[in-house]
């Protein structure tokens, strides 16, 4: 936008160096750099033509999880992509478990997933789980590796396999005698375009293997107000949002359409369908297919005019689309971008 490059301009080095040359000295030229600084921040917090920006709350915890189902990596900043939440090579659900079939295993089906950690070192994903040696795959697959069509919740996409260590690495884990592998997504593959699928996103909305959208939401007052409805308080963990919020009422980030958060622009579209996985605990990989999912249904429906849209499955959380990719970090106010 036209002012925020004005005010960039106007702290650089070559227009400080002018000020000083013209004879305005350096305490002159520092307060021309100040007044930059001060333009600039102005100029953010004013956001596009004919709008303001309202600050509504304040980021608290971001979240990837670059393998489908398994554990969340937390963290203090990450990059918001088309495609969803990456932090160096890690990108948000990225990589996929399948079955022989190549349907998604998610924790679902096999809650202990959620106890698996990832990591990153030297070029390769790193997967740990209880009781099991580290397992070690590529982050980039062999290009001799097969790829696979999947399925994502009745959705076609693409998967390079990464490789048998890691199938027969997930197969033990899960003590299971059915064959699962592992499979990633790579750039060149076409992704999920969401509105096939959820009619209020956008034509540009995509993701990869997300349930939904690459940007789930929540306010920690959200979880709080559920937890005083159960005898069992649940954790944040719980609902594996990417991006996490707080200062705000309960259910606020339902209300927010465009929202600016660092240099990232996003725009609600629908609000999160909850599922039997909202029932296994985050810290034992146990699932109790009851709690809080039963109080969820009780008090968290839609409004009867969405009964297309959401039927009678709750809805806790809310889906974001990315209009603008940028970073964003813990501690970023989020501001809501009012029309004026």
């Amino acid at each position: 936008m036209a002012h925020f490059a004005e005010a960039r301009e106007l702290m650089t080095p070559k227009r400080t160096a002018v000020a000083v040359a013209a004879g305005l000295g350096v305490a002159a030229a520092v307060g021309l750099a100040t007044f930059g600084v001060r333009r600039l921040l102005d100029a953010y917090r004013q956001g596009p033509p004919n709008t303001k920006l309202v600050k509504v709350a304040e980021v608290s915890r971001l979240f990837i999880y670059p393998v489908k189902s398994c554990k969340g990596i937390p963290l203090t900043e990450v990059e918001i992509t088309d495609l969803g939440l990456k932090k160096g090579p890690l990108k948000d659900r990225q990589w996929l478990i399948v079955d022989e079939k190549w349907n998604m295993i998610t924790g679902r089906v096999e809650p202990s997933l959620v106890l698996v950690t990832v990591s990153d070192k030297n070029g390769f994903l790193c997967l740990n789980a209880p009781e099991m040696e580290e397992l070690r795959v590529p982050l980039k697959p062999s290009k001799s590796n097969p790829v696979k069509m999947c399925r994502v919740w009745g959705c076609n996409i693409e998967g390079r396999d990464c490789g048998d260590e890691a199938a027969h690495w997930i197969s033990i884990y899960l003590r299971n005698s059915r064959a699962f592998r592992l499979v990633c997504y790579e750039p060149s593959m076409k992704p999920r375009y969401l509105k096939e699928k959820d009619p209020p996103f956008l034509d540009s909305d995509k993701t990869v293997y997300n349930d939904t959208s690459s940007c789930m939401m929540m306010s920690e007052a959200t979880v709080e107000d559920l937890n005083t409805r159960l005898e069992k308080k649940v954790k944040m963990e719980n609902f594996r949002p990417v991006v996490v919020v707080k200062d705000c009422k309960p259910y606020a980030e339902d209300t927010w359409k465009g929202i600016q958060i660092g240099t990232a622009k996003l725009h609600q579209r629908m609000y999160c369908t909850r599922c039997i996985f909202t029932t296994v605990d985050p810290d034992t990989g146990i699932i109790n297919r009851k709690e809080p999912l039963e109080t969820l249904k009780r008090y968290r429906q839609c409004d009867p005019s969405e009964k297309h849209i959401y039927k009678s499955v709750p809805v806790f959380g809310s889906h974001y689309g990315i209009e603008k990719p940028g970073v964003i970090r813990v501690g970023d106010p989020v501001y809501m971008i009012v029309q004026q």
